[in-house]
């Protein structure tokens, strides 16, 4: 009885951490995955579109770039539509552009008309990532650094499964019917999932965070402030992920072992990537965002500095493991940051201008690392590069660390 009176209630009396905050929260994994598709389907695209426009790879990759481009802006975008109007408003509107982005890509006339259209496609699928994390946070008190962690896994869950559908489709269908049929599918299935997630909102629940909890840590630092560090170190930690996230496919090529090897192993990443990030939310629940951080970006210069004296196969491998298991939760636990130290009402668009910062991150690093490679003939200075960035943001961590420690001394 408790129970079904639960989800009939108005979000007023919504309460945290309750059975319909899971299922809120297993619904937007669901959004998440399936809104993920616009970050994956281009690379696996990229080699039909680049033959049948005879561009180049260079030309052709550019695809790619938007995405990201219009993934990192769109997150800010859409983090601020969510503050004011609610994630259903945005993530609506995010749908509308995603199905008629991917249309429009299958009937591109042009190689450049492929490219620029995948801006709007990443915009569309940033509103399902970022600003999701954040309202999923409104959600949750106790258990608020697993509930973000699990909303995040939505863009890996949709790297794991994405990939080979959208392969599949090209090989069966072509690659324009396949982006056709994707928007058409993502629009539909997106939709309705949205208004399972607005019926379990209620009619109040334009805006969680109206009754969210009150920050937890004192940094006696501005939100502009702390936005500003929180992005440094965004985009530091990310130039050191991307070394191995945009470099292992070529890398193992250059080493003989096959790009097929570094495909796998890129999979490998991004699996135990899952598993990081709900292992990370687990422990942000016990030792706050800071330190989960800081746990997770110490692991992950460790695994770059095994990847400059280990480079046979098995090591390879199993490097690649552990990179995923020790990055996977270290974007999320900026939202957690954010939202233990900034008001619930601003957690969206300071959360998506962290992860416009990191996606910045991941695209200077990714070319960083291949213009160190072309300057040197080696991948050695690349991850050497990677290890200077990560000693960067372990360092702003422990700053932000020890002012914790310090304001929670005064207090």
């Amino acid at each position: 009885m408790v129970i079904s009176s639960e989800l009939s209630r108005d979000s007023d009396l919504f309460v945290p951490d309750s059975r319909r905050a899971w299922i809120r929260l297993a619904v937007a994994v669901l959004i998440g995955s399936l809104g993920s598709v616009g970050m994956w389907s281009v690379v696996v695209a990229l080699p039909v579109v680049q033959t049948e426009f005879a561009a180049s790879r260079g030309t052709a990759s550019l695809a790619f770039t938007m995405v990201m481009l219009g993934f990192g802006s769109g997150g800010v975008l859409t983090g601020k539509i969510t503050d004011r109007y609610g994630i259903v408003t945005a993530i609506g509107l995010g749908i509308g552009i995603l199905g008629l982005g991917y249309v429009v890509a299958g009937m591109s006339t042009s190689i450049w008309h492929f490219i620029l259209v995948h801006f709007a496609i990443g915009l569309s699928s940033s509103a399902t990532f970022g600003p999701l994390m954040a309202e999923a946070s409104h959600w949750f008190d106790r258990y608020r650094g697993l509930a973000v962690a699990i909303a995040a896994s939505g863009n890996y869950i949709g790297g794991t499964i994405w990939p080979p559908l959208v392969n599949f489709g090209i090989e069966q269908l072509g690659w324009r019917t396949s982006h056709v049929a994707i928007g058409i599918f993502t629009a539909v299935a997106m939709t309705l999932a949205l208004i399972g997630l607005r019926m379990l909102m209620g009619a109040g629940g334009q805006r969680d965070h109206d009754n969210a909890a009150p920050p937890r840590v004192d940094l006696k630092l501005s939100t502009n402030a702390l936005t500003a560090i929180l992005s440094l170190a965004g985009i530091a930690c990310c130039v050191a992920m991307s070394m191995p996230q945009v470099h292992i496919v070529a890398y193992c090529g250059d080493l003989g072992y096959g790009v097929a090897r570094g495909a796998e192993m890129l999979s490998l990443m991004l699996g135990f990537g899952i598993i990081s990030r709900i292992g990370s939310g687990f422990l942000a629940d016990k030792i706050g965002g800071i330190r989960t951080l800081l746990i997770g970006s110490f692991a992950q210069g460790t695994a770059l500095l095994f990847y400059l004296f280990f480079d046979s196969l098995t090591s390879l491998y199993v490097i690649s493991a552990m990179f995923g298991l020790f990055q996977g939760g270290i974007v999320p636990s900026y939202a957690i940051i954010v939202r233990e130290a900034m008001p619930a009402s601003e957690a969206a668009t300071r959360v998506g201008i962290v992860i416009f910062a990191s996606v910045f991150g991941m695209s200077f690093g990714g070319w960083i690392s291949g213009a160190i490679f072309d300057a040197t003939g080696s991948y050695g200075a690349a991850f050497a590069n990677g290890l200077a960035w990560n000693a960067l943001n372990i360092t702003i961590m422990v700053l932000l660390l020890m002012r914790a420690r310090q304001r929670l001394a005064m207090a």
